[in-house]
């Protein structure tokens, strides 16, 4: 297999949109990626469409991907496009999907995309679209998992689903509120520095801890928001990179696993990150900065332990540490996360590269990790219970 490169990258700022579309967006994110690359339209050979809810939102089914880029030129030469749906890893797994297209020559440059349009003039329309990516068949058995003291306080069934993993955690680690409010912010600090963030202000911690209570003992402010955006990475072969003079950073490792239905598997992030390491040939302390899947703000201290960043039980001390701040050893979610950077599920996973390529290539002003040289990002999707249904792992290195 050949090495496989991030040759250019391109990213909507997130928000909502109400007079934009999604082939608007996604437009607009691709012809940022391909001007970066300092590549053109005709020289790509696929595209990879990562996109969640579209069919539910906007009632465009089936060929989500060809609509999206059909005046973009891309479709002029009749090269394939995938339409990808995998829930919130819709777009990460779209880059898995290029990345194996690049490493196997059967492509010299390919795109992935993922765009999203979430927002609908009636919430309980994106809210049920969201419920979707659960087992419908199970509801009534996954409601029994998360317990009475999390579901029906919200609209959104994920975040009864996160504060139930979140009791959970907090039983196990010591964990406290106030530890996941203290995410908010520093995702906060950190959003106010991205340009393509959806929230560019700070918050105290006084302010998340009195906003309101969601789903026991999450909070609004702990919360990643609704909202529209695109993100697209032109994905190529080295020497394809070195033809157009891209300034690129190689796809090291790409893992995809599923969630274990039953439990009887580690958690899937374990095993995704152990295959991802030993492909990459690095560890949790080689890493230089990382974009997790925080859809609520307990999420991103769960993952420090998962990803072997710190020891079982350790992640309130590790954040406590100062680590992972802008400046720390690791940075975590220097971009905002999804929290204060936004989270159009679809999109979210080629978000997160977007940043880690940027870090690599010293693109990100004053949230840049200087000297980064080792990235990670996961990624996950859905709800098998206990597992997320899907969850991704890339590493990008320099």
């Amino acid at each position: 297999m050949q090495k496989v490169m991030i040759a250019g990258v391109g990213m909507t700022p997130f928000s909502i949109y109400k007079d934009r579309s999604t082939r608007s967006l996604a437009e607009e994110a691709i012809q940022e990626a391909v001007q970066d690359a300092g590549s053109s339209i005709h020289d790509i050979g696929a595209v990879y469409f990562g996109n969640a809810v579209g069919g539910l939102i906007t009632g465009q089914e089936s060929i989500r991907g060809q609509v999206a880029v059909r005046k973009t030129g891309l479709l002029d030469r009749g090269i394939p496009v995938f339409n990808i749906e995998n829930a919130c890893a819709s777009g990460s797994t779209a880059v898995n999907l290029a990345w194996l297209a690049v490493a196997s020559g059967q492509h010299e440059a390919v795109l992935a995309v993922g765009a999203e349009k979430m927002s609908h003039e009636n919430k309980a329309v994106t809210f049920k679209a969201l419920e979707s990516a659960v087992d419908q068949e199970s509801l009534d058995e996954i409601k029994a998992q998360i317990g009475s003291a999390g579901a029906g306080q919200t609209q959104s069934m994920f975040m009864d689903i996160y504060s139930a993993m979140t009791r959970k955690y907090m039983e196990k680690s010591g964990a406290t509120p106030e530890d996941f409010a203290r995410i908010a912010v520093k995702s906060h600090q950190a959003g106010k520095l991205n340009p393509k963030a959806q929230f560019r202000h700070e918050v105290t911690l006084e302010e998340v801890m009195q906003s309101r209570l969601i789903s026991d003992p999450i909070r609004l402010l702990m919360c990643s928001p609704i909202g529209d955006g695109a993100a697209a990475l032109l994905i190529c072969s080295e020497e394809y990179a070195k033809k157009v003079g891209a300034e690129a950073v190689q796809i090291a490792a790409s893992v995809v696993v599923s969630g274990s239905a039953d439990g009887s598997l580690e958690p899937a992030t374990v095993r995704a990150v152990r295959q991802a390491y030993e492909m990459a040939g690095v560890g949790p302390n080689d890493l230089d900065v990382v974009e997790v899947h925080d859809a609520a703000a307990p999420a991103e201290v769960i993952e420090y332990e998962e990803l072997g960043l710190c020891g079982e039980g350790e992640g309130p001390a590790f954040l406590a540490s100062g680590a992972t701040m802008l400046g720390g050893r690791v940075p975590v979610n220097p971009s905002g996360g999804l929290i204060s950077k936004g989270h159009p599920v679809g999109a979210t996973g080629c978000a997160q590269l977007v940043e880690l390529a940027d870090q690599l290539r010293g693109r990100c002003g004053g949230r840049q990790k200087q000297g980064a040289k080792v990235a990670l990002a996961e990624n996950g999707g859905g709800f098998l219970g206990p597992d997320p249904a899907a969850t991704t792992i890339t590493i990008l290195t320099r």
